[in-house]
């Protein structure tokens, strides 16, 4: 079996360990865009282990993630990568340690792209590390959630562009994200709360964060409209679909939504479509 073979098989299964929902949609796309997005979805999840890391210093993942910016907009080198982690290998997962596997992943034509929005995101988290994600105002949010999710969006617009020319709106895009996170954060609460991290802004409470969640959902779905893509409409459609459906299961006190309900609501968007 050749090693790009064996490469994106890896890249799939750690798709499926990281990213459960993430998973669901992406088998959705044809092979080259589903290598695609997979390649920039662990790109950014490696670096977003970082910034989530539980026990490592606020220095060491500044110092991290700025030096993946710098290296990710020039030209990334997997042995300066190397060496930049060695000291934390111990400490690091997987998806992370093996970032320049999840670059080499990458179509050519569009891995600048990929690389690019990843080494925006690095440095974006970075300042919020130097923040202490003190969150104070709704601007703060507005800008939080761009750097962590609204620019997981504008990339995935970026890649549909490429791919078959399709035309979405960059606005509408980083709401689709910002939906999503606001979704995270609201699950991930207490987790968050416990490590001294609020991502509520100062006169808010959970409510307005669920205003704000369901305000960037809706103007997710605005962007599905204008995919003509069956792939790529699923593949948006689905998490949207599920982010809702746990909105709803998260304001009568559940945490999350089950597997089965999961399943049913991606079987019923299928038979939509």
């Amino acid at each position: 079996m050749n090693e790009a073979v064996v490469l994106h098989r890896e890249a799939m299964d750690m798709l499926k360990q990281t990213s459960r929902t993430f998973f669901i949609p992406i088998n959705f796309l044809e092979p080259t865009l589903r290598k695609t997005v997979a390649s920039a979805y662990l790109c950014m999840r490696a670096i977003d282990e970082i910034e989530d890391h539980p026990s490592m210093l606020a220095e060491t993942k500044r110092h991290l993630l700025t030096s993946i910016s710098t290296s990710l907009k020039t030209t990334f080198d997997p042995e300066v990568y190397r060496a930049l982690i060695q000291p934390y290998r111990h400490i690091l997962p997987d998806v992370t340690q093996r970032l320049a596997d999840w670059i080499l992943l990458c179509p050519p034509e569009v891995v600048g792209k990929v690389k690019e929005s990843t080494g925006i995101m690095a440095e974006g988290m970075a300042k919020w590390v130097d923040q202490e994600w003190k969150i104070r105002t709704k601007e703060d949010l507005d800008d939080y959630t761009y750097y962590v999710a609204g620019l997981v969006g504008c990339m995935l617009s970026d890649l549909w562009k490429w791919h078959d020319n399709t035309e979405t709106d960059r606005e509408k895009a980083i709401a689709f994200g910002r939906g999503l996170q606001a979704v995270n954060i609201l699950r991930n609460q207490d987790e968050d709360f416990e490590r001294g991290v609020r991502f509520l802004p100062d006169g808010w409470d959970r409510d307005d964060l669920f205003s704000y969640a369901k305000q960037n959902l809706s103007m997710g779905s605005d962007y599905v409209k204008d995919i003509n893509n069956r792939g790529i409409t699923m593949f948006c459609k689905v998490p949207l679909a599920l982010a809702n459906s746990t909105l709803k299961a998260m304001k009568i006190g559940r945490e999350k939504i089950s597997r089965n309900e999961v399943e049913s609501i991606v079987a019923e968007l299928e038979s939509q479509h």
